[in-house]
């Protein structure tokens, strides 16, 4: 792997190191064939992950096709994947006719789903997480499907237990984290039923330098803001890590679906990374509340003996995120709020 920047002053660079592409992420794509479909691209995470699959495509001398759907609300990020060798497909995957203009594909990557709003609009969220999964399952009945799901699935568990595996139960709180649970089970049902092949990937909070948890810290202490430590431990990984993994899923995908969870190998103590934020910025961290004997935490060991550890130092985007921060970079307007304890968002 090339050696990371000690810090990333623009987005170009940014988004050059996300999408930079390892080995093993080349190898994989190059024992595709046809078109790699990636639903739900025009979020957070989609575009960054399409690109990196592009350019891993590139680098391995391969003809796979890298399709993103979504419905592009932002007209920029259409045309910047375009012309980055990304063929984009603009549609609304609620509508009743969406599936009709889906490409054939025999390998899929699901990230759509909703989460906040769902206090105010509970039924949105249910319909999302939950129709749109069974009409997505039916209709790729003969690919293999990498599915997002989200670490909001478990319950908290005691900070020292080791964090949730995937075979614990699934009972957590609130209405999204539960019909997060209904989407892995329409698409464990459909699986079952149709042979399909796939992976569900309980994901814990991806990084990037315009948004995340760190970013949620970094600039409340910035700010001269208390810095809530109720949840006192969270699980992260840096995205590009997280693209290339779950492009990499595709390759675990089984009938029945199997489950891993995604995320850093160890929690991060949401009160220690404040402190850090204050060394690094100069500002000391205001600190609210006291930790919780429990949190919402992850084990990764099983993703960790099929796809390896992820690569990117947590350190080290701290330091990256401290530098953007404290430098100005843009940051979104898209908070975490990982300090829920209650389920509602």
């Amino acid at each position: 792997m090339d050696e990371l920047p000690h810090t990333i002053d623009s987005e170009d660079e940014l988004i050059e190191v996300m999408t930079r592409p390892r080995p093993a992420l080349v190898a994989f794509v190059g024992s595709l064939s046809g078109a790699l479909v990636i639903l739900g691209a025009g979020g957070k995470m989609g575009p960054t992950l399409a690109l990196l699959a592009a350019r891993a495509v590139r680098a391995a001398g391969s003809h796979v096709e890298i399709i993103a759907v979504s419905r592009f609300a932002d007209k920029r990020t259409r045309g910047w994947l375009e012309d980055n060798g990304v063929r984009t497909v603009a549609v609304d995957l609620m509508d009743p006719g969406a599936l009709s203009r889906l490409p054939e594909s025999e390998n899929v990557i699901y990230m759509v789903g909703r989460k906040f709003g769902t206090n105010r609009d509970p039924e949105e969220t249910w319909a999302a997480n939950t129709l749109l999964p069974a009409r997505i399952a039916e209709h790729y009945a003969q690919a293999r499907i990498a599915a997002l799901s989200t670490g909001n699935v478990y319950p908290m568990v005691p900070v020292g237990s080791g964090g949730a595996v995937e075979t614990d139960r699934l009972t957590p709180l609130g209405e999204y984290a539960n019909s997060s649970v209904a989407r892995e089970r329409i698409f464990g049902f459909f699986s079952r039923r149709n042979g399909t092949p796939v992976t569900l990937i309980r994901l814990s909070y991806a990084l990037d330098l315009r948004y995340g948890v760190l970013v949620d810290i970094a600039t409340k202490v910035r700010a001269g803001q208390p810095v809530d430590v109720g949840m006192g431990h969270v699980n992260c990984i840096w995205q590009a890590d997280a693209n290339e993994m779950i492009i990499r899923s595709l390759a675990l995908a089984s009938s029945p679906a199997t489950a891993i969870n995604l995320t850093g190998v160890r929690p991060l103590a949401v009160r220690e990374v404040a402190h850090r934020f204050g060394e690094l910025m100069g500002r000391p961290a205001r600190i609210a509340g006291a930790e919780g004997m429990t949190a919402l935490l992850s084990n990764t060991e099983k993703a960790r003996r099929a796809l390896g550890a992820p690569p990117t130092p947590l350190d080290t985007v701290i330091r990256w995120t401290a530098h953007w921060v404290a430098a100005g970079g843009r940051v979104l307007d898209k908070p975490t709020h990982y300090e829920v304890r209650d389920g509602g968002f």
